[in-house]
């Protein structure tokens, strides 16, 4: 990785290792980026399940008045589910471009770089909330739309993007784990589909944990998911609640994030072996 244009390099490593350690990663994650930007396809086929889940599932749904909501609307609360659905899906298949880049050979020149595995890790990490805010975007448009009651203020967009950038980076590299695992593309999407249904229902995203039987909700509270949700419908839903707390949910995705990343830079490079 380049130094800071006219510092010297032993005074770049020394002095500023935090700067170095931040350029690394944010050229690993630009390199993704750009490649997101030149074939937008994936992204736009992804924003095609938001769209069913509202329009469809949701319309359904909410006319039964099955699911006790606390009081809003089912489209309501189903509506930061939705989101984070997204977040999830798109996210948890992220590994397989690491499977690809291995086959082609990229994998290899990065880990020959100096850059420190953890940030070639952090740096994917955080491409893959690009694809996130995207999906964002779009289930914002749809609720406006559709009249579902929102939280517009500043301080709480600022908290949603947050929350959907941590469970992208959260998933992602526990996508990029997986990879590390199985490294064969065909393994690789047979556990990405074992895994997005069982992390999904076993969240409250569509459904509120009490009306989960007790071993389901023991399993739900060890779910990033679950916490991403339930920052999400306090701070996207007018009328919306938190089960644990805003400052827990974010506690428990950080927390996750980090032991995800300390394990994903450990078998990083065995993607190669």
């Amino acid at each position: 990785m380049s130094h800071a244009r006219g510092v010297p390099a032993s005074v770049s490593d020394s002095a500023f290792p935090g700067i170095d350690y931040a350029r690394q990663t944010l050229a690993v994650a630009e390199a993704d980026i750009r490649k997101l930007i030149h074939d937008p396809v994936e992204l736009l086929t992804r924003m095609i399940q938001p769209v069913l889940w509202l329009l469809i599932f949701g319309q359904v749904f909410t006319r039964t008045h099955a699911i006790p909501t606390g009081g809003i609307s089912y489209l309501d609360f189903m509506t930061p589910g939705v989101l984070a659905q997204s977040v999830l899906f798109g996210a948890i298949f992220y590994g397989i471009s690491l499977i690809w880049e291995r086959d082609l050979g990229i994998v290899h020149k990065f880990l020959v770089s100096p850059a420190a595995r953890s940030s070639l890790v952090l740096g994917r990490a955080i491409s893959s909330t690009v694809r996130s805010l995207c999906q964002m975007v779009l289930v914002y448009l749809l609720a406006l739309l559709l009249q579902i009651h929102l939280h517009l203020s500043p301080l709480a967009i600022v908290g949603v993007v947050a929350a959907v950038i941590f469970g992208s980076a959260v998933f992602s590299t526990f996508s990029l784990i997986a990879a590390c695992i199985v490294k064969s593309r065909e393994r690789f999407m047979g556990i990405g589909q074992v895994l997005t249904m069982p992390l999904f229902f076993a969240s409250n995203a569509i459904y509120p944990l009490a009306l989960m039987p007790i071993w389901l909700r023991n399993l739900s509270r060890v779910n990033p998911l679950t916490y991403q949700v339930d920052a999400l419908r306090s701070l996207m839903i007018v009328g919306g609640t938190t089960s644990f707390g805003l400052a827990p949910d974010f506690a428990f995705m950080a927390a996750a994030l980090a032991l995800l990343v300390a394990i994903a830079t450990h078998l990083y490079p065995k993607i190669i072996t």
